[in-house]
């Protein structure tokens, strides 16, 4: 008996040139894009992680979203944020999470998924350049700029 699998096809569509795609510079530019971005709706409703993707010279091919949560959480699948990360040969991310509450404290739990996502990164060659917690109104928290990256 002849056996079957499944043929596995990987794509990355793109339709914005490379020239018009924002630029990355600083911490504040990241979170002026990805707060542009977010569901103003359901910002102070419920926690949502997303990854900004950028090529090598920092321009944002994409945001992702990789999990929608709870009032004071989200899970986050670390295999499905590295399968769109590889899938669109990203070679930089920003990692993006809300608080509901607009508190900008990292907890102990976004301290760690930090780390762990860092620790595959450095594995992988993927620069992880920054983790933002972004409130309702538009302020942040830079893990870069406050040296716990």
């Amino acid at each position: 008996m002849k056996s079957k699998v499944n043929e596995i096809a990987i794509s990355y569509s793109g339709s914005t040139k490379a020239n018009l795609l924002p630029k990355v510079t600083c911490s504040q530019s990241a979170a002026d894009i990805a707060y542009s971005q977010w569901n103003k709706e359901t910002i102070e409703l419920h926690e949502t992680f997303k990854i900004m993707l950028l090529n090598n010279a920092n321009k944002v091919k994409g945001i992702y979203e990789v999990s929608n949560g709870g009032i004071t959480g989200t899970l986050v699948d670390v295999r499905i944020l590295f399968a769109v990360l590889l899938k669109s040969l990203t070679t930089a991310v920003i990692l993006l999470h809300n608080h509901p509450s607009g508190t900008l404290r990292p907890s102990e739990a976004d301290k760690s998924l930090t780390q762990k996502i860092k620790k595959a990164g450095d594995l992988l060659d993927i620069k992880v350049l920054d983790h933002l917690i972004l409130s309702p109104d538009g302020d942040y928290y830079s893990f870069a700029d406050n040296g716990i990256l």
